[in-house]
């Protein structure tokens, strides 16, 4: 059985051809685990993308209080930034009746965001211009249900606080609703979209081959020809990531600070320590970041490519030069006269 599979493969496709066809599709997981650790670099302060946060609370707030009532929520600060949502209900545990939420960076949605992003423009067999149009329109669609997904936090806490009234257990469903979403939804919600999307446009058909030799003009590749200053670039960008890791890993004041924000988070602190490590880990991040980048920045250049098709809408090819070095080669080296030179002839010699 052994013996057979294996001569199947190599009757169908070579093993150099299948490792070929690994290394194009590997790209994009190695693709999501660089975002993902830009996306590191990004999130790392507690309000990094503080515009989105605010302006998806005040929608979540709105469409709480249109749906259930005017005195079903509230906006309020948190950190300096009005993201954080107070839910209000007679059955909610605590004196007050009060359960309070907020709109991290995660929360934001952008995570999702990029994480399909990435999976749309890294598939092969698609042209650029609908790649940018499924980012947009996708994007769109996640913005949308990460609004859904917060709205629902309030009927949640509810329904079990009514068949549990003003008790703490009661808002488990809420948080294991966040854990389960937060975790696995999100991600196999992306991974439809992008399944259906990715059968809707033929995937890398021959048809949609055609159309992207036909109507594209220029794309972004993976560079096929290196030279040494691509190589320093990677490098430099390598450097660079570490330097960033480092700044904020390496750095004992900043970690300390990040100590005293947890459990200021956890303890709903707003004490002047709490706003010094804040500022200390935010200006350690800030530092991360600018290196990390930086070396992005540099390490695209050095890895990726923009081609364009020549006048006769063509690709370029990057053919070896080696066959042409070897003809002229061959033209200029002195062709050696066979047998002893005793023996040459007189016309051999004038040649």
């Amino acid at each position: 059985m052994g013996e057979s599979a294996s001569s199947k493969v190599s009757d169908d496709m070579s093993w150099g051809e299948v490792a070929q066809l690994g290394l194009r599709y590997g790209k994009i997981p190695l693709a999501l685990l660089a975002v993902e650790a830009l996306y590191w670099f990004i999130t790392q302060p507690s309000d990094t993308l503080a515009l989105i946060q605010v302006t998806e609370a005040y929608i979540w707030n709105e469409v709480t209080q249109l749906m259930f009532g005017e005195g079903a929520s509230t906006l309020s600060a948190h950190n300096g930034w009005m993201t954080r949502i107070d839910f209000y209900h007679e059955s909610f545990p605590y004196l007050d009746n009060r359960v309070g939420l907020y709109v991290s960076d995660e929360c934001a949605g952008v995570h999702e965001m990029i994480f399909l992003s990435t999976l749309v423009l890294m598939t092969d067999g698609v042209t650029q211009r609908e790649k940018f149009k499924a980012v947009a329109v996708m994007c769109g669609i996640v913005y949308v249900l990460n609004i859904v997904r917060l709205v629902a936090f309030y009927p949640i806490a509810v329904e079990d606080c009514l068949a549990n009234p003003n008790q703490p257990a009661c808002l488990n469903g809420m948080w294991n609703y966040h854990t389960f979403v937060y975790q696995w939804g999100f991600l196999i919600v992306l991974l439809l979209m992008w399944l259906v999307w990715f059968k809707f446009i033929g995937g890398a058909s021959s048809t949609m081959k055609a159309s992207q030799e036909d109507k594209e003009q220029w794309r972004i590749v993976i560079r096929k020809r290196w030279e040494q200053k691509h190589v320093t670039l990677v490098g430099i960008m390598i450097l660079f990531f570490g330097i960033a890791w480092f700044w904020v890993n390496g750095n004992s004041a900043a970690m300390d600070a990040k100590n005293v924000i947890d459990f200021c988070a956890f303890s709903d602190l707003t004490t002047p320590n709490c706003y010094e490590a804040q500022n200390t880990w935010d200006n350690a991040i800030q530092g991360a970041w600018s290196f990390a980048v930086l070396g992005l920045v540099i390490g695209t250049i050095g890895f990726y490519d923009i081609e364009r098709k020549d006048s006769q809408g063509n690709w370029p090819e990057y053919a070896s030069a080696e066959p042409a070095h070897a003809e002229v080669e061959s033209t200029t080296k002195k062709v050696k006269p066979k047998g002893s030179w005793r023996n040459r002839s007189h016309s051999d010699e004038e040649e």
